[in-house]
């Protein structure tokens, strides 16, 4: 049975985690806290922190009740913030301590001893291995499959979509970690507040920071006026960081300050404001490979990576090819209301022969293309192409001269314009300008489609004039 999961080095003061298969299927790990009197008169004595909070005392309304004549009646509590565990001294005669240390206020971490009176009570982490059944559904939001690594990640999605751990998305380009991001929000207790995506990959350098925290008017050359960040606008629902793994180094403390905190300061601000978010990001990329290598944070990966769920790519799946094609057919001709509406057991047949290298956003791809071209209502093989790169793409010319004193990203964007702009015009003469079909070959909305042609001063009338 494949793994749906990445295995992640356990941290005790996290709430859950996956912890991979364990030879008959997947498991969760959720990670609970455990107080054990280790000295004192009430040596050997246990309890679970619950979800809320504990009160320690000697009074009998405490949830800790303990005998030591050197504790107050009511002399701390622990109070549960999310995955972090706040011990409070509640003006206790005597005084609370943390590994030798007083405090009226202290986070605690595992294996941490509290000192009260004569008594140390150990801070324990406890386990609690969940496991995870195949899920019976067919998908999850617009994520399709029937074979037993798709059902796999079905379960455990199901399992914690109406939880607020944090979920790291692990898969390769086209996998659908975008869907599982909406589907985790849409379907989760944080429906009906923002769900905002941030690429982390597609904002420059220099905007970055502004793009998830904000900035105040003035903060920066050209900031002519205040401006919410990611985390500001998804307060109360989701933020979703896709592309994680590009993430500039210098921001990752930054991110996980926000993280930990719950609090984001805007660029030029004075103070920090409060954001109640649930966090989702995905990636490409290895990130424990990145960790190992210097190159992401350990710390900011485990914040993120409470539930990490790894997605197959889809030569890993093929059984799972027919479904996918099948419901995008169906919905493709329900929506456009022309074009093939099926798909022949010929095609299907072809179609489960590829490696699909760019997973189901490929497949989506092909299947749009063919589904307008058909010559009928029923998808045939010669309806597929090739490839998707079928039509042969102009050669780019070589001469960088100039762009080596411009940022790698405006290199990059000036290097591809010409590019660009040669596909538009080839994609509008070859649907004769019907911006419809175009949009729907160049798997674009059509509004983004227009976008683009304005942008590259491109009229369609013109093109196909021409």
């Amino acid at each position: 049975m494949s793994d749906p999961t990445i295995p992640i080095q356990q941290r005790p003061f996290r709430g859950t985690q996956v912890a991979g298969d364990d030879g008959d299927g997947p498991v969760l790990v959720q990670h609970r806290q455990r107080l054990v009197v280790v000295t004192g008169p009430d040596r050997g004595l246990e309890r679970d922190v619950p979800g809320t909070r504990l009160s320690i005392g000697t009074s009998d309304v405490n949830d800790l009740i303990l005998s030591d004549a050197m504790i107050s009646r009511r002399h701390c509590e622990i109070v549960v913030q999310g995955d972090r565990y706040l011990l409070r001294d509640l003006g206790s005669t005597n005084g609370t301590s943390v590994n030798g240390t007083p405090v009226v206020e202290a986070f605690l971490t595992p294996g941490a001893r509290i000192g009260l009176g004569i008594t140390e009570i150990l801070f324990q982490p406890k386990k609690k291995w969940v496991k995870l059944a195949l899920s019976e559904a067919d998908h999850f939001g617009e994520l399709y499959g029937r074979s037993n690594a798709m059902r796999e990640v079905f379960g455990l999605l199901e399992r914690v979509v109406r939880t607020d751990l944090s979920v790291i998305i692990v898969g390769e380009t086209g996998t659908g970690k975008e869907l599982v991001a909406r589907a985790l929000h849409d379907h989760g207790a944080r429906a009906e507040k923002p769900f905002v995506v941030v690429d982390c990959g597609a904002v420059s350098e220099n905007l970055i920071e502004s793009e998830l925290f904000g900035h105040e008017r003035g903060a920066f050359t050209g900031a002519d006026r205040a401006r919410a960040g990611a985390f500001e606008l998804a307060h109360g629902g989701t933020i979703f960081l896709d592309e994680i793994g590009e993430l500039l180094t210098e921001l990752q403390p930054k991110l996980l300050r926000a993280l930990e905190r719950r609090e984001v300061k805007r660029l030029g601000a004075p103070r920090p404001i409060e954001v109640d978010v649930r966090v989702l990001a995905a990636t490409n990329r290895e990130l424990r490979a990145e960790v190992a290598r210097g190159a992401f944070r350990e710390d900011l990966y485990y914040r993120l990576a409470e539930v990490a769920v790894q997605l197959p790519p889809l030569r890993d799946r093929r059984e799972d090819i027919a479904l996918i094609a099948e419901r995008f057919i169906s919905d493709q001709a329900t929506r456009a209301g022309a074009g093939a509406n099926s798909i022949s057991q010929a095609a299907y047949a072809l179609l489960g022969q590829r490696d699909w290298p760019g997973n189901v956003r490929e497949l989506r791809n092909v299947l749009r293309r063919a589904a307008v071209l058909a010559r009928g209502d029923v998808i045939e093989p010669e309806d597929i192409p090739e490839s998707t790169t079928s039509t042969p793409a102009p050669a780019p010319t070589t001469d960088v001269t100039g762009l080596e004193g411009l940022p790698i990203k405006e290199a990059r964007e000036r290097w591809n314009e010409p590019l660009e702009r040669e596909y538009l015009i080839r994609l509008i003469r070859r649907t004769g300008g019907d911006l419809e079909s175009a949009s729907v070959l160049a798997g674009l909305h059509r509004k983004s489609l227009e976008r683009l042609l304005r942008q590259h001063g491109l009229r369609v009338d013109d093109i196909v004039a021409g």
